[in-house]
């Protein structure tokens, strides 16, 4: 006779429930991603209701041929299939653009988040008196509109009355009469400065912000423990500050992707071939020379490219949210 085994068996044995305290841990995040939806719905509806129709009749015409007939006749347009998006896939100029703006976008953005960080860091070391006057000084350059500063730096650099021709001159330079957009160039530096400028304060008070959450403790100890300030930067201060600048610096690749004011102003609202952009370029095609079929498919193309920066950032958004 054989003997009975009666353990159970660990595979069969019932569950333990979880833990209490677990269980309530789980309903809160439950409870708080449902409130957390639950606000985000006015602004999403109100979004949606913004920018959904739009983009819709945008689509739409990008499958049409929308020429000055149908639009004074208020007929449908004839309908075109993808033939605006072949046009603008196998156009070398639409590519030209593209890596232009692409460029530009790197450098910028680039420039931006460096000189942002450094001017964050710097405030975080003077005086509370200096670092109020900073902020204050750069929130005014924040709230200057877009048009408002492309026109100042207009004139800053006019050929013939330009400030920075006269400075430049009386330093002993030959730059009298000297035009900033004859080559490209010079011509983008003074876009990309501008674009600089104006994108800094953004960054510099959000990243200052940011640099009160680095305990004091951590830089202190690793000061002591022989560590370098450029050490202590990119093991303790970089790392905590990794979130926001992730959220930062897509902002800004979002915002500088779509430049249209700054160029446009400076070129006087015509910009050359060699100062276009996508957002220029889609504007041109479109009331420019009347294309706005293949102006609707540029710009649908446009939202595509940054459809995977916009996923990226909100990403990040949900995950910094989950951390906290």
């Amino acid at each position: 006779m054989h003997a009975v085994d009666s353990r159970p068996n660990p595979a069969e044995a019932p569950q333990a429930p979880p833990p209490r305290h677990v269980a309530r841990v789980r309903n809160r995040s439950q409870r708080d991603s449902r409130v957390a939806w639950l606000l985000s719905l006015p602004t999403l509806v109100i979004l949606i209701a913004m920018l959904a129709y739009p983009l819709y009749r945008m689509i739409v015409l990008s499958f049409q041929n929308m020429r000055l007939k149908e639009l004074f006749s208020g007929k449908t347009p004839p309908w075109a299939g993808v033939d605006q998006y072949t046009k603008a896939l196998t156009d070398g100029v639409f590519w030209g653009v593209v890596g232009r703006t692409a460029a530009f976008t790197v450098v910028s953005v680039t420039l931006s988040v460096l000189a942002g960080l450094g001017i964050a860091l710097l405030m975080r070391r003077v005086h509370a008196k200096v670092r109020l006057f900073m902020m204050i000084a750069m929130m005014f350059v924040w709230a200057l509109p877009q048009l408002v500063a492309a026109q100042s730096f207009r004139w800053l650099t006019d050929s013939d009355f330009g400030v920075l021709n006269y400075v430049l001159t009386e330093l002993g330079f030959d730059y009298a009469t000297h035009s900033w957009f004859v080559n490209p160039w010079e011509g983008w530096a003074v876009i990309t400065t501008l674009v600089v400028w104006a994108g800094i304060p953004f960054l510099a008070i959000s990243l200052s912000a940011g640099l009160t959450q680095v305990p004091k403790e951590l830089l202190e100890a690793a000061t002591v423990d022989g560590a370098s300030a450029w050490q202590a930067l990119r093991n303790i201060t970089l790392p905590i500050l990794k979130p926001l600048l992730t959220i930062v610096t897509t902002l800004s690749v979002i915002w500088n992707f779509g430049l249209f004011t700054q160029n446009w102003a400076l070129r006087d609202g015509h910009p050359e071939p060699v100062y276009q952009t996508l957002a220029t370029f889609s504007y041109t095609q479109a009331f420019g020379r009347s294309n706005y079929s293949y102006g609707s498919a540029i710009s649908v193309i446009t939202v595509l490219l940054m459809l995977g920066v916009m996923i990226f950032y909100i990403r990040q958004m949900f995950k910094i949210g989950e951390v906290d």
